[in-house]
């Protein structure tokens, strides 16, 4: 089934597709828009990813495309033949996704998942009639574009490629679609087939839906059809797991809405126990929008990192649970060996190590913020030893904090109380920020000074020594090189012998 389309196809994107065809015509290489490139077209979305499926080995067209192009080659799937090229062309960051056809062009999209992904165009008919190519479209995609569905082509597509499950529900997401109902029982069905998916796999996906808006609606939904469970099986665990009376949800109930929190903080969704008031008392800047889109890894930028870690940050709470003789609840312990079991998830996962450590320092340190000051704002000791200890999580790590202060409370949250927790957040954001705008402060005493002036061995007190002073000078308390000096007396309690 073809029919003409009118499309709009920005000059830059003609300009590398043109690239692409005379590379592969020379060769005698068949190619088609497919997929998502075309789905953009119709929908009349800018994009920078481009499917193309060939006549040919995709895994040696990519390959030697990357070449060619000045790209990065990746195998994205070696038993499916699906090959990935990455470029950068005048500041815009392409990925090209090749797939091998098997059999027509009709063929190869009987066997792609939904319908709207299930059209395509002949590159050769792009490159020459630009503003009205045929399309191919042998499932009436076109017509579930227009009615905002996602329908599978087929009842196999999900056991053919259960990774599909979870790409129905981004796509939905992404384009605010609605899964057809016939197909969301199909996702119910199949949801178990998401633990054979490839961990690097189920993290592109992942990803992709933690960095839209309303983050916490779209877990929801996974959760809903059966997939979340099937991520996480360390989150199911914590269904039904109670807290202490000072918290509205059970541990499971809780974790999905610190997820809804840190939408609301971060401006991406709303938060139903609260009005605008309790969001008014957050610090907000442009600088900490910057900061919350910024990459972290492939694919991932800090905010989809905040939002996993506010998913995840009470995972150890079923094992560490304890009741004493009093009745009193507690989980000592949960956030260390949270830690350690995201650690476990996200190398399941096939998350980066820069990843990992990100999310990992959120959850080992989601408490510290609310245990800087037990009364008035902190020291400028307390907020040194924190970003000392929390690296380049530490500004997340104040969010996840306020995030989990309001699924804490829910519909009980004391406005008093929040003032109190958003004041003392954004005393620390201004701090930091004032420090890191000044000049570095001089290094006032260094290893040869231990050595030749107070004898010390290197070693761990060696290490304790110089950490101490820049901590005091930090705080302020030492500003000068006898200062300094006079501080490392004191503190190993001796005389240093006068010249």
């Amino acid at each position: 089934m073809t029919t003409e389309v009118k499309i709009v196809i920005a000059p830059d994107t003609l300009s590398l597709l043109t690239r692409i065809h005379h590379s592969l015509a020379e060769r005698g290489i068949a190619a088609y828009l497919a997929g998502g490139m075309v789905r953009d077209l119709l929908l009349g979305r800018e994009t920078e990813d481009i499917d193309l499926a060939v006549a040919h080995d995709a895994l040696e067209v990519a390959s030697r495309l990357a070449a060619g192009l000045g790209g990065r080659y990746i195998s994205l799937d070696e038993e499916n033949g699906v090959g990935r090229v990455v470029l950068d062309v005048a500041g815009r960051k392409w990925e090209l996704d090749f797939t091998t056809i098997e059999g027509s062009i009709e063929q190869d999209l009987a066997r792609r998942d939904f319908t709207i992904d299930a059209m395509a165009i002949k590159l050769e008919e792009i490159i020459r009639n630009p503003q009205s190519p045929a399309l191919i479209d042998p499932f009436h995609g076109q017509q579930d574009l227009s009615r905002g569905v996602i329908r599978v082509v087929s009842e196999s597509a999900f056991p053919a490629d259960p990774a599909r499950l979870l790409r129905a529900v981004r796509l939905a997401a992404e384009l605010s679609f609605a899964i057809h109902e016939d197909t969301e029982a199909l996702v119910r069905e199949y949801a178990h087939r998401i633990s054979d998916v490839a961990g690097e796999r189920v993290r592109e996906e992942l990803l992709r839906l933690l960095v839209l808006p309303r983050g916490g609606q779209h877990l929801d939904y996974l959760e809903e059809l059966g997939l979340l469970g099937e991520l996480f099986p360390e989150l199911a665990q914590t269904k039904g797991v109670t807290q202490p009376r000072e918290h509205y949800w059970d541990v499971f109930e809780h974790s999905m809405r610190t997820v809804k929190a840190v939408d609301f903080l971060l401006r991406e969704g709303d938060w139903e126990y609260a009005g605008r008031e309790v969001l008014e008392a957050v610090p907000w800047s442009e600088e900490l929008t910057g900061h919350f889109s910024r990459e972290v890894g492939y694919g991932s930028t800090r905010k989809s990192l905040l939002r996993l870690a506010a998913l995840l940050h009470d995972i150890a709470k079923p094992q560490t649970r304890t009741v004493e003789e009093s009745g009193r609840m507690r989980f000592l312990g949960h956030a260390s060996e949270g830690a350690l079991a995201v650690t476990g998830i996200m190398e399941r996962l096939r998350f980066s190590t820069r990843e990992i450590k990100l999310v990992e320092l959120l959850v080992r340190y989601h408490l510290r913020p609310t245990q800087m000051s037990h009364e008035g704002l902190p020291t400028s000791r307390a907020i040194y030893r924190y970003f000392r200890d929390t690296g380049e999580a530490g500004i997340d790590i104040l969010f996840l904090s306020l995030a989990d202060h309001l699924a804490t409370r829910g519909k009980h949250l004391d406005l008093a109380h929040w003032r109190e927790h958003a004041e003392l957040i954004g005393y620390v954001l201004a701090r930091h920020t004032e420090e890191e705008k000044l000049a570095a402060p001089p290094k006032l005493v260094d290893g040869h000074d231990l050595i030749d002036l107070f004898g010390l061995i290197p070693g761990p007190r060696f290490t304790e020594l110089l950490e101490a002073v820049r901590e005091a000078q930090a705080a302020g308390e030492v500003t000068t090189r006898e200062e300094a000096l006079d501080y490392i007396k004191h503190t190993l309690n001796i005389h240093l012998p006068k010249k």
